[in-house]
């Protein structure tokens, strides 16, 4: 449950941030109407015969405002990287859905998630990242501790009704699963671990829990977040879009379907043999896992390629209807961001990201049209992980 913060003794001023709602969608809107028919009728489709949705999944207003309501606010949704936060009094900020976040590792090393908005008159109280024991709102001074709780607020002890001790940042519900950090807005989502545990079971020997945070940046990319998410799912572009970096790597040819669950979906980039080794290797790794790459998602908004020496991650938040915010980071076996290796990998990633953000930004142009009504998906070893996707969307927003 969120954990309220503030409380008056008058009785008009009590507001609970779970009373507030965002602007609720027009589920009788033609075209959400219709978005929503057809997520209701994939669910009988065989996958043999899988489609892509129509322009209108990633291009209608309305449409996101549905998922915003009905999917995005009630699930577990990644915001960074305990590797961000290593220290106590840590902190980083971040925004989704218009909610600004606050999160801490706070002074007894427990990582929180906080709202980033003062209860006083609603301003920010913190920016970017750093380390403090205090933050302090630049409006009217008002300062909190790294746990949320208020330590003062200037002359507000003349007010009788005021309680310094019941006016505190409200707190998200956050979990932390292989490092990364999850918040769930409305605070009554089923925990997150138990969906994954199948997903844990194929990645175990990787260690990414052993994964020191090496590299962190922020972007934006002119695109629906759905767009994002699914490109990073799919192999089926690897040796078209990336022939000058990843086709060398993990050709399209190789790539094998993994399983899917509740919570994710994914495959296996297979190597190419001609590629030297990519060490080194966690010794917990069968001779399989040496030769391929895990490519997965967390349900709705962490894509993660999890290679045998480094993992690649991107944290998606939507900016509107044709924005997506990233939060995108590299994780490796050796926890020293200036080794050679590590800018190398860095380095692949800017690169194969620049190919990908250039096929997606002509690609939300694109759909603007309205004669694009989804095509056949290819087989289940290049975009079945899209498929997934797009039923496990319909569980949430299929018209009933």
């Amino acid at each position: 449950m969120l954990r309220e913060g503030c409380e008056y003794t008058v009785e008009l001023l009590v507001v609970s941030l779970t009373d507030k709602t965002c602007r609720m969608p027009d589920t009788n809107n033609n075209t959400v109407l219709n978005l929503r028919k057809t997520l209701a009728a994939i669910q009988s489709i065989p996958k043999e015969h899988a489609r892509a949705m129509p322009a209108e999944f990633y291009t209608s207003v309305d449409f996101l405002e549905l998922e915003s309501a009905q999917l995005l606010r009630r699930e577990w949704l990644c915001v960074g990287h305990v590797g961000e936060i290593v220290n106590a009094g840590d902190f980083f900020t971040t925004e989704i859905l218009d909610e600004q976040l606050l999160i801490t590792r706070d002074i007894d090393n427990v990582v929180r998630v906080l709202s980033n908005v003062c209860r006083h008159r609603g301003n920010r109280i913190a920016e970017g990242s750093g380390n403090s024991k205090r933050f302090v709102c630049q409006y009217h001074t008002w300062s909190y501790d790294n746990k949320g709780k208020l330590l003062s607020a200037p002359f507000m002890q003349d007010k009788p009704s005021f309680d310094k001790s019941k006016c505190a940042l409200p707190e998200f519900d956050s979990e932390i699963w292989n490092g990364w950090i999850f918040v769930n807005l409305d605070g009554n989502a089923a925990p997150l671990e138990p969906r994954l545990t199948d997903l844990q079971q194929l990645i175990k020997n990787y260690h990414q829990e052993e994964r020191f945070l090496v590299f962190i940046e922020e972007d934006t990319w002119n695109c629906n977040w759905k767009c994002l998410f699914e490109n990073f799912m799919e192999g089926y572009h690897l040796s078209t879009t990336h022939k000058n970096t990843l086709h060398k790597i993990t050709p399209t040819r190789l790539c094998k379907k993994m399983g899917s669950g509740e919570g994710w979906t994914g495959y296996h980039a297979y190597y190419d043999p001609n590629y030297p080794p990519r060490g080194p290797f966690h010794p917990d790794l069968t001779e399989d896992e040496k030769i391929n790459s895990p490519m997965y998602g967390v349900y709705p908004n962490l894509v993660v390629g999890m290679a045998t020496n480094f993992t690649l991650f991107m944290c998606l938040r939507p900016n509107g209807v044709d924005k997506v915010n990233i939060r995108w980071g590299v994780t490796g076996l050796e926890n020293d961001p200036d080794t050679q290796m590590v800018k190398d990998y860095v380095s692949l990633c800017k690169d194969f990201n620049a190919e990908d953000r250039e096929k997606l930004e002509v690609l939300q142009v694109a759909l603007k049209t309205r004669h694009y009504q989804g095509g056949p998906l290819a087989p289940d070893d290049y975009e079945g992980s899209i498929w997934d996707f797009i039923l496990y969307m319909s569980r949430f927003l299929a018209l009933r």
